[in-house]
């Protein structure tokens, strides 16, 4: 029975999720299945700007800090035996993948 499953990767190293998207990419070629993606989403960034200072006095100075989280979507037409291999992969802990089955 086919199934259709989108595969959601969400990461702050970019290295690290394009090559979790990689490995989904020659799982779904070598079992043979339709794939779309890996389609890039927008980059959302989150900004921080903390006080220097910690005591309060002085001149207002700032340090800012920013965090990208990178994020993609491969959709697959996939077949029990790749989903199985999907959910059994090994991925790097700063890498989260959500899957969803349609």
């Amino acid at each position: 029975m086919t199934q259709s499953a989108r595969v959601k990767l969400t990461s702050i190293n970019l290295l690290k999720l394009d090559g979790v998207c990689g490995i989904i990419m020659d799982i779904g070629k070598r079992t043979g299945v339709r794939i779309k993606g890996p389609t890039p989403l927008p980059v959302k960034k989150l900004h921080i700007a903390t006080r220097k200072s910690p005591c309060g006095s002085g001149t207002e100075t700032y340090e800012k800090w920013e965090m990208r989280m990178h994020r993609r979507i491969i959709d697959i037409s996939a077949d029990d035996k790749t989903i199985r291999r999907l959910i059994d992969l090994k991925i790097p802990d700063d890498v989260h993948l959500e899957l969803f089955l349609t």
